[in-house]
């Protein structure tokens, strides 16, 4: 993949969906995020078999918002902020086309049951490989090492992955879910990453009046380090089933509580609730502290798993990436991030909801848990249709100032 360093001229034309990396793969992930909560609605309350017939539809659902979705949102982003970071142009017309359509066809080949699962594992790979190239060659090719923790992360995706497929293909039938956590939580170390750095930036900017945020320098550390004892306590003790590693993994969960509270203490600024692409980042930070938390309560009280999981992935994950979403599309396309869509508020609103019901709809009246994961998969459906309908036009079409990006 060719990635050059030139003075982008003025361009006229309709459309500029390949002239910078989040255009689409902003527009995939949004696409992808309906269609597939979609199938996964059907695969769950009506058993459709729509699958390969050796990949579980469960398996499916967990890999594609954590390697699909989520991945794409990242992929798309840092394709974008690299430029700035760097200066150089990154990843952009027919490299850039051929990056999602290898995205495409891995999300398409489970579907076709003809084609072998070590297929979707290659061109899956190829596309990770290929994103993290991508990303990683103008900070390599500008001496930007400040950033090479980023490259890490994402290259640690491409064997996180590969050992996923090597579960599902029988090989080491751990590996499925050591591959999904491992790769979860890089995410989420990589989600952490980027809040870090522009969340602050956009909160100052953003309040309306003069504003600085705290940081707290051993925040920083502590949890950078808390978080990866967690991450390897956590795989340990779901693929071990051993307690001391359920209690470690609760414990060293419980200590990251006060200090991302305390970061996000530091931060807070009365006026970001009236702002909507504030508070939504502000409220999904939020979610990952819940998740801490109800990780945390399994050492009192026994809570499922799963419910820690989806405030990571729906409070966390989910509204950090659609609100990263909507403000970076605007910036980068020359438009007044101060004045969003009318739409917005809906828009993460429904999201919350989904994340409320996911997390604690079914945890506090489990008798109607069928019910509420019906609706939280409606409401998702709803957003991520809201969130197409008021921003891929303005993905595919050029800037308003008619620069290239």
């Amino acid at each position: 993949m060719t990635i050059i360093n030139i003075e982008q001229p003025t361009v006229q034309g309709r459309y500029a969906l390949w002239h910078l990396g989040f255009r689409p793969f902003f527009l995939a992930a949004g696409v992808f995020a309906a269609m597939a909560m979609l199938l996964w609605t059907g695969m769950y309350h009506e058993g459709w078999t729509l699958l390969h017939p050796d990949y579980p539809a469960l398996n499916w659902h967990s890999h594609e918002m954590i390697y699909a979705y989520s991945v794409a949102v990242i992929i798309g982003f840092l394709l974008t902020a690299t430029k700035n970071w760097t200066g150089q142009q990154t990843l952009h017309g027919k490299p850039l086309s051929m990056l999602l359509g290898l995205w495409i066809l891995a999300r398409v080949l489970p579907f076709l049951t003809t084609v072998p699962l070590w297929g979707l594992a290659v061109i899956d790979t190829l596309f990770l490989t290929g994103a993290a190239i991508a990303i990683a060659h103008p900070i390599v090719q500008g001496r930007h090492w400040q950033h090479l923790a980023i490259i890490a992360k994402v290259a640690l995706l491409v064997p996180a992955n590969i050992i996923f497929y090597l579960g599902l293909l029988g090989y080491w039938p751990a590996g499925i879910s050591v591959g999904l956590y491992l790769g979860f939580y890089t995410i989420v170390t990589l989600v952490f990453n980027m809040g870090r750095r522009v969340i602050p930036f956009f909160i100052e900017k953003g309040v309306g009046c003069p504003f600085e945020v705290r940081h707290f320098g051993w925040v920083d550390k502590g949890s950078l380090l808390l978080f990866l004892a967690f991450m390897i306590a956590d795989i340990w003790a779901v693929t071990s089933h051993h307690t001391l590693a359920s209690q470690l993994s609760a414990f060293l969960a419980l200590l990251q509580v006060p200090l991302h509270s305390l970061r996000l203490w530091g931060w807070h600024h009365p006026n970001i609730w009236r702002k909507p692409l504030l508070w939504v980042l502000y409220v999904a930070y939020i979610g990952f502290i819940v998740g801490f938390f109800l990780k945390a309560l399994s050492l009192f009280i026994p809570v499922s798993p799963f419910l820690a999981l989806h405030a990571f992935a729906v409070g966390g994950i989910t509204l950090m990436t659609v609100g990263m979403m909507t403000r970076v599309t605007l910036g980068h396309t020359g438009r007044n991030v101060f004045s969003p869509p009318a739409g917005l508020s809906l828009l993460f609103g429904l999201l919350l909801i989904t994340a409320l019901v996911r997390v604690f709809a079914v945890w506090v009246l489990p008798a109607q848990y069928s019910l509420w994961i019906l609706i939280a998969q409606f409401t998702w459906i709803a957003a991520f249709t809201l969130f197409l309908w008021q921003y891929a036009l303005i993905l595919i079409k050029p800037r308003t100032d008619q620069r290239y990006g």
